[in-house]
């Protein structure tokens, strides 16, 4: 599967926030979390990448299943500035 440089980069974005889970990215992307390591691992540089599977390894937020019912949206509100 081919992306524009765009979704390239809001994919890796996505990947990063510790509020957005796989299922979103699945949603919008068609990408489950195996694909989504796939694709970190082939647009990252090895030692981000390791940096990534340690931060996201565990993370109850990454999945909706297991992350909390008090969580209802997946960022924080004053994490993007307005553009």
């Amino acid at each position: 599967m081919t992306f524009s440089k765009e979704s390239e980069s809001r994919i890796i974005e996505m990947a990063w926030e510790d509020r957005t889970p796989f299922e979103a990215i699945e949603q919008q992307f068609a990408l489950n979390e195996s694909d989504v390591i796939r694709f970190m691992r082939r647009h990252l540089k090895p030692s981000s990448f390791k940096r990534w599977r340690s931060r996201v390894s565990g993370r109850n937020t990454k999945h909706i299943k297991r992350r909390s019912p008090d969580i209802t949206r997946g960022y924080c509100p004053t994490q993007y500035k307005h553009r």
